[in-house]
């Protein structure tokens, strides 16, 4: 993790509405070095028109970085990335996928970072995907999630992973040294007031820091924990501190999926349903939409927002980028928004609701939670998480 630094600048941006405006403004003004990474990069309207702005960029000499992963960018790689490299976009894949199906951990581990820095000067880090909100065989309203645009010393942080990360790909690729100095170093003058630091999750130095920034929050808790998250499975150790936050009198909500993309790993989630009700924890569906958010607000002073969901391919696999703020004023509009999203388009459960649930239902999460328990132990992982 890096750490905290003062005088920056996080704006909190909601859903594609905000995200896309604001990415593309900064691509449209860039003059030196773009990096873009993300896991998703769809051939739609969206993803066209950043590619074009990206092409764009390079059209004026910017020199541009795209990293996309090979598993979640299989149709990027088909139908956008020919005509970003004929227009001097440079773009790499990582792990470009060759098998249809294993469980192999080297298959499961995705970058699933959505991160972007131009000119040193400005940064993005989030949960969302160059990727429209609105499905067309999904839910009639728009993918729900965040992203924080930022300015000021913290920029360099993300900058360098960014940097390192396609260098590490490059060289991954071409099996030879590949420097690609950076061009644009970061720009680290204060930009603002608030106290922030950049978390990573890899396989060497960094494979837990998320996850302890999470259970650090939790355990220092006082009046309330509220966590929304796209994909939740939590190990035992992050159950454990939930329940014990609880049980000090501090207020623990969870807004989850109620509406899902993935339906094994929902119905896996709902298994835990029992475990949290019945120790005090409140839960939220939220069915207005997708939910795709991976934040949390803690005691209105701590906040996090990111790409990693608490689960174990979040944890223990994928690479994955947050920034975590100390900050009063953003973990108030944060919470805000999220609660603005609760009343508008969730629905809670109660001890009684799930009582109620056809025994089908919950004979479905059962035997869900038990498939994706074996998938991590064929993947090679088990134990307490």
């Amino acid at each position: 993790m890096s750490a905290f630094v003062g005088g920056n600048a996080v704006t909190l941006l909601e859903n594609g509405a905000d995200y896309f405006p604001a990415l593309r403004e900064a691509i449209e003004a860039a003059e030196r070095e773009i990096f873009l990474e993300t896991y998703i990069f769809e051939n739609d309207g969206v993803g066209r028109t950043i590619a074009a702005a990206l092409s764009r960029a390079a059209a004026r000499g910017v020199a541009v970085r795209v990293l996309v992963d090979g598993f979640g960018g299989r149709s990027f790689v088909r139908a956008l990335m020919p005509g970003l490299l004929a227009d001097g976009v440079g773009v790499l894949i990582y792990r470009r996928e060759l098998e249809n199906f294993a469980l192999r951990r080297r298959r499961l581990r995705r970058m699933h970072r959505k991160l972007a820095v131009v000119d040193g000067r400005v940064a993005f880090v989030g949960g969302i995907n160059i990727i429209d909100d609105l499905t067309h065989d999904g839910p009639p309203n728009p993918r729900y999630d965040y992203a924080v645009r930022v300015e000021g010393p913290l920029v360099e942080p993300i900058l360098h992973s960014m940097h390192h990360l396609w260098r590490l790909v490059a060289w991954a690729g071409l099996r030879r040294r590949n420097p690609q100095p950076l061009i644009a170093p970061a720009r680290t003058e204060p930009a603002g007031s608030v106290r922030a630091g950049f978390l990573i999750r890899d396989n060497l130095r960094h494979r837990r820091d998320i996850e302890e920034a999470y259970l650090d929050a939790i355990d220092s808790a006082r009046r309330e924990v509220l966590i929304v998250c796209a994909y939740f499975f939590p190990g035992r150790r992050f159950r454990q501190a939930l329940v014990d936050a609880a049980a000090r009198g501090v207020e623990v909500r969870l807004l989850l999926q109620g509406v899902s993309d993935h339906p094994m790993l929902h119905y896996a989630t709902r298994a835990l349903y029992p475990f949290f009700l019945a120790r005090g924890i409140r839960l939220f569906e939220y069915r207005h939409s997708y939910l795709h958010a991976k934040v949390a607000v803690v005691d209105e002073r701590w906040a996090t927002v990111g790409s990693s969901n608490i689960d174990p391919f979040s944890l223990l696999l994928a690479r994955e980028a947050n920034v975590v703020i100390e900050d009063a004023g953003f973990a108030g509009r944060l919470r805000k928004s999220l609660e603005r999203a609760r009343a508008a388009g969730a629905r809670e459960l109660r001890r009684e609701d799930w009582g109620r649930l056809p025994r089908m239902g919950r004979a479905a999460s059962w035997l869900a939670y038990q498939c994706v328990r074996l998938a991590l132990g064929i993947a090679g992982y088990g134990g307490r998480h």
